[in-house]
């Protein structure tokens, strides 16, 4: 008789060994592998969903079908709508509002379509009791299930149009001998639910935690399976949420979606810029526009510096990358003769949102420069621009867009590179500057 074989997996990411190991060699995750019989793990379930090959030319391209799913700035993320037959994956903190919304978004869909909702960790009354908080009512299947088996028996006799799996991490399937939330307990489940959506053309909706490291829990390869990869940010004990996509098979993952958490569940927030600015206009503070997508969003950016007795001053950005910020000041002071040397410098995008365009470039480096010598830019004046290396000030796109969203908004004065796409707008005086000195004389 032949021996019975046994391998450890661990379940952060996935790896396998012949022997236990206290630390996964891999992602270095400690006591984490988890011992499998080899006979008894399955073969894999294999995703089919289409005919034999053919050839392009007969291939029916007809455009995916979307629908709307009743919140805009859900459908603004997820690039128009929801595609028929996709599986979205959200993710996001423990009560940062996932189930909420999804659940706000199948009482806008149940009006057009079935919608199934299973849970695997709250009751039907608890699901009801939230449902009519939020203002959820009407025909909207609800299932408390954590059987991967007895969900599909279930879609296969209400054929729903969208179904949400709330959470991942609590489904299982009796074909794998681990516990739930294991990394081949995910991978097995999730491939079920890829075929369930392919298959009968039902969009999947599937919730996914997050670690404490900031990804979602279960191996990567969640995230190469599903259609689209969506992450809602934001702090728990702040009220504001930004919902963005990583991941989209089918639109942009430039776009953000911004909401706030209320009594009666997540409301749109229609004018995104008022989050982020503080109206105040001290030393050290500078107004800049970035672009989010198609969006355009006026965003306030703070510096602090202060004189430090160390060697090595601190350098700490809150909301961009701490390393443009260091290759800005080397800008500043080389091509500018602003030292910060001998000076911590602490900068804060307000809001909680995160800076990426370069087209904040500028407004650093004149909330830095007004911070070192307390001098503050003009009432009503918004900063945009690229800083190059040579400390000349770089044009960025759709500018034009940008200092229309300015005059919106009521300001007055706009720092903008020399551009030949831009025009004058009403309202809106246009200050053109060439490199950083020219900048820094408009501080006063």
């Amino acid at each position: 008789m032949s021996k019975e074989k046994t391998k450890f997996v661990c379940g952060e990411c996935g790896y396998e060994t012949g022997k236990w190991f206290g630390r996964c060699p891999s992602c270095g995750s400690w006591n984490t592998l988890v011992e499998m019989n080899v006979s008894e793990a399955p073969k894999r379930s294999a995703i089919t969903f289409g005919s034999g090959a053919v050839k392009l030319k007969d291939v029916d391209c007809k455009e995916a079908s979307r629908t709307n799913t009743g919140i805009a700035e859900f459908d603004r993320v997820l690039g128009g709508g929801i595609v028929a037959g996709s599986v979205i994956l959200l993710g996001g903190d423990p009560g940062i509002g996932k189930s909420t919304l999804l659940l706000q978004a199948a009482g806008n869909l149940i009006k057009n379509a079935p919608v199934l909702y299973v849970s695997g960790e709250e009751s039907k009354a608890q699901l009801k009791l939230r449902a009519e908080r939020c203002g959820v009512s009407g025909d909207l299947l609800v299932m408390t299930e954590t059987s991967i088996s007895a969900i599909e028996n279930e879609v296969e006799r209400t054929k729903p149009a969208f179904l949400i799996i709330d959470s991942i991490q609590t489904m299982i399937s009796t074909d794998v001998a681990s516990a739930a939330g294991s990394v081949t307990q995910i991978r097995e489940v999730t491939a079920s639910l890829i075929r369930i959506a392919k298959v009968n053309g039902c969009a999947v909706f599937i919730v996914g935690h997050v670690t404490k490291e900031g990804a979602i829990a279960g191996p990567r390869m969640l995230e190469h399976m599903v259609d689209t990869v969506l992450y809602f940010e934001g702090d728990r004990h702040d009220s504001f949420r930004l919902l963005r996509a990583v991941k989209n098979r089918f639109g942009s993952t430039n776009e953000i979606g911004i909401f706030e958490m209320r009594g009666d569940g997540m409301a749109e927030v229609s004018d995104p810029s008022r989050m982020f600015l503080s109206g105040t206009n001290d030393s050290g503070c500078a107004v800049t526009c970035i672009m989010e997508g198609n969006r355009p969003i006026l965003v306030e950016i703070q510096s602090l510096l202060s004189t430090t007795i160390f060697a090595n001053p601190r350098r700490m950005a809150a909301g961009m990358d701490s390393s443009r910020l260091m290759l800005l000041l080397a800008v500043l002071e080389r091509r500018a003769g602003v030292r910060t040397g001998d000076k911590d410098v602490y900068t804060n995008a307000v809001g909680g949102i995160r800076v990426d365009d370069r087209a904040a470039d500028l407004s650093v480096l004149l909330s830095v420069a007004g911070s070192v010598f307390d001098k503050r830019l003009p009432e009503r004046t918004v900063v945009i621009g690229e800083v190059s290396l040579t400390g000349e000030i770089r044009s960025v796109d759709r500018l034009l867009n940008r200092v229309n969203e300015c005059a919106r908004r009521g300001y007055e004065n706009v720092i903008a590179p020399r551009s030949s796409s831009l025009k004058k707008v009403e309202g809106v005086n246009l200050i053109t500057v060439r490199n950083i000195r020219d900048a820094l004389k408009l501080l006063v």
